[in-house]
């Protein structure tokens, strides 16, 4: 039985409200007993879902903001490249964000939070040099970590080539281009790519867009975090596609 872990009382509320038939227990922190505590006992009390309390020191060794609950939950199913093909085939106008190895937990839990927001297709992460979907990434994502596909593949690049095959057109985020966002037209199927946090997009991903685009940028700061970057975005995508 495969399993991952939850961390954060909101997290778990909106797992529980979502998908109680794949958490197997709650534990709770001996002491820790506030308002929110109480709630979400009698959620998984009324639930059927079995939990336990457990002393601070269990607590200690667990990485991640706890906030005196953990969750044990079942391991989502892995989607493949083959995968993205097929919601290429099932959806109107797709939409696939991919990060380009994006490395910051707090980033990427962000960034599902939006992605679930605007109705992404899936997220796709590169297997290499990216921080994968962890217990802090569900704790930041508030749920979004169980609603957004996301799919890992072993090359970005091939795997942009293999959607630009079939129809996607992808936009890479970029600083150095006269064109922005509010150029591009977002009405069809789009890929939108982002990179990392410090680095940007790697040469061959980059080359591998069709189009690049910046965000706007008027002060005196050069660029945004990739989480916000990538949700003015996924709203510029939204607010085409609701003209």
């Amino acid at each position: 039985m495969k399993q991952d872990t939850l961390y954060g009382i909101h997290a778990i509320e909106k797992f529980l409200k979502q998908s109680p038939h794949l958490v197997y227990g709650l534990v709770f922190q001996k002491g820790v007993d506030n308002k929110r505590i109480q709630n979400l006992k009698h959620q998984a009390q009324s639930l059927g879902v079995r939990f336990e309390l457990q002393p601070k020191s269990y607590f200690n060794r667990l990485e991640g903001v706890h906030q005196g609950v953990v969750a044990t939950i079942a391991k989502q199913a892995e989607l493949q490249e083959s995968d993205l093909i097929s919601m290429m085939d099932a959806t109107a106008k797709p939409l696939f964000l991919f990060l380009d190895e994006v490395q910051d937990p707090h980033n990427l839990g962000a960034i599902l939070r939006t992605a679930d927001a605007v109705g992404v297709t899936a997220v796709v992460l590169p297997k290499h040099n990216s921080v994968g979907v962890n217990a802090t990434v569900r704790k930041v994502a508030c749920g979004a970590a169980e609603t957004v596909k996301v799919v890992v593949v072993s090359n970005l690049s091939r795997t942009l080539k293999t959607l630009q095959q079939a129809g996607l057109w992808v936009t890479g985020l970029a600083g150095e281009t006269d064109s922005t966002i509010y150029d591009m037209d977002f009405s069809g199927a789009v890929g939108l790519v982002m990179g990392a946090e410090s680095t940007g997009l790697r040469k061959l991903t980059r080359e591998s867009c069709d189009h690049l685009a910046a965000i706007p940028m008027q002060g005196s700061v050069e660029s945004l975090n990739v989480s916000v970057a990538a949700a003015v975005c996924l709203y510029e995508v939204l607010r085409q596609r609701s003209q």
